[in-house]
């Protein structure tokens, strides 16, 4: 069972720019994770199967912000994939443009 709060939060300065780094190393790992998986297939024909740690070889500002989001980014395309391949046609690249900027946690609860 999943369950889902909302916040509204008032970040301060830092925060913010902080916030902002992490929103676009997650849109970036995103997007380069799916354009490697499609010119990958292009070449290969095969799947590839990659992690943002592999990136942060290669991309040192990776390292500066939250494995989890960067791990939900790639959660995130993963599902995408599963989704448009079994018929819901849904599409991994999203073109809608939004105002507001928002960013999905899950956290998963160990123990009792």
């Amino acid at each position: 069972m999943l369950k889902a709060y909302k916040y509204r939060i008032y970040p301060t300065k830092e925060q913010e720019e902080y916030f902002a780094k992490v929103f676009g190393c997650v849109r970036f790992i995103y997007n380069k994770m799916l354009h490697d998986k499609i010119e990958y297939y292009k070449k290969t024909g095969e799947m590839l199967n990659n992690t943002p740690a592999q990136y942060k070889k290669e991309y040192s500002f990776l390292k500066e912000v939250d494995s989890l989001a960067l791990s939900n980014a790639q959660l995130n395309l993963e599902k995408a994939y599963k989704n448009f391949f079994r018929d819901k046609k849904q599409p991994f690249q999203s073109s809608r443009k939004r105002k507001v900027t928002s960013l999905i946690l899950q956290i998963i609860k160990m123990g009792q």
